[in-house]
């Protein structure tokens, strides 16, 4: 019940930061380049929406662009909004690493960069960054795991089987995601209370190329083939995901190798995106993080205009994340899980999703 109510209270102030806009005085007119990864995936089509619609509400021109997961057209499209006179960057990066030439420029040029959601590395052009707890995202996700399978009742005699996926070794969110649920899962594996039958348990082992869906499937029926993982096979109790393009590809080896919602291993994943949602309901996946992309881009828009009108943007975090040329000025927003319990509530009343798109 605390749980429930904490959701209900974040998704309170969510709603109520979606209300404050700033004034448009004295930004009429000045251009913000918003640079997202791609379309494929349906979180960063609603990010880069949210994030368009309320700067254009606030009052600025918007160039936003779309890089097809490809990071020679990121750079190039960077570097288009750069000479396009655009006073601020707001990026999305594909890989945080690849980005200093065209934000060296932009330096030069006296252009601010917020990095948003995944921090960009290696430049000092990053003047700030936006984003979601991620430490907290894993932490959450490990926490689940332990509440749900009742880690803390087990011994080594009688422990839960798993196995463990994360994203692209090139988004620095991973070592936050990974880290944060290993930081949890760590003493329950060296116990012997959780066993990882494939012993694959570093960040390398279990990354998953561009998050891809079809990357994390073809790897799953690997480990279900390898250690005969099966509704009347060997056990498995659970697949820790850090998202959800991740669990889909988790999930469609698992339906195919036979497993139904009565004995689905549970599956945790991050964005709450329709599909998993859908699956949530079905019995496929055990949970996601919620990470409200309106909340995320509210706080972009404030920084935005703060940024434009010369005073001091909102952060709360200065000693988390360092990019290799120091540590960038962040804000942090909280993130929180859904589950079939309580989606409902989180998604649907708060005016996420409308009921009609999770049929």
């Amino acid at each position: 019940m605390k749980k429930f109510l904490a959701v209900l209270c974040v998704a309170a102030v969510c709603t109520s930061v979606l209300v404050a806009a700033p004034k448009k005085s004295k930004v009429k007119g000045v251009k913000i380049g918003v640079s997202m990864p791609t379309k494929d995936l349906q979180r960063w089509n609603q990010d880069g929406a949210n994030m368009k619609a309320q700067l254009q509400k606030a009052g600025y021109k918007v160039d936003l662009q779309y890089a097809a997961n490809d990071i020679p057209t990121q750079v190039s499209q960077i570097e288009n909004m750069v000479t396009g006179k655009c006073k601020v960057l707001v990026i999305a990066a594909i890989d945080g690493s690849a980005l200093k030439n065209p934000l060296d420029q932009a330096k030069k040029k006296g252009i601010k960069v917020i990095a948003y959601d995944r921090l960009i590395m290696n430049t000092d052009a990053v003047s700030y960054y936006a984003t979601f707890d991620n430490y907290k995202v894993g932490t959450i996700q490990g926490e689940y795991l332990v509440d749900k399978l009742g880690l803390k009742d087990r011994t080594k005699k009688n422990p839960v089987y798993m196995e463990l996926f994360t994203g692209d070794p090139g988004d620095n969110n991973i070592n936050f995601f990974f880290g944060g649920a290993m930081d949890i899962l760590n003493p329950y594996i060296e116990s012997g209370v959780i066993v990882v039958p494939s012993k694959q348990t570093s960040k390398a082992q279990c990354a998953t190329l561009n998050w891809s869906t079809e990357e994390a499937q073809k790897r799953m029926e690997n480990l279900i083939t390898s250690n005969g993982y099966g509704p009347k096979g060997k056990k498995l109790d659970a697949v820790y995901s850090s998202n959800d393009s991740c669990a889909m590809g988790i999930t469609n080896a698992l339906k195919s190798a036979g497993y139904t919602a009565e004995n689905f291993p549970l599956i945790t994943g991050q964005d709450c995106d329709i599909t998993s949602v859908k699956n949530m309901i079905a019995g496929t996946q055990a949970m996601s993080i919620f990470k409200d992309t309106r909340t995320l881009a509210a706080k972009v828009v404030e920084m935005v205009d703060a940024i434009v009108k010369g005073s001091e943007p909102p952060i709360n975090d200065t000693k988390t994340y360092d990019n290799g040329t120091g540590i960038i000025p962040s804000f942090l927003c909280e993130p929180v899980y859904g589950s079939k319990e309580n989606y409902k509530e989180l998604l649907i009343d708060s005016g996420y999703y409308t009921e009609a798109q999770l049929k």
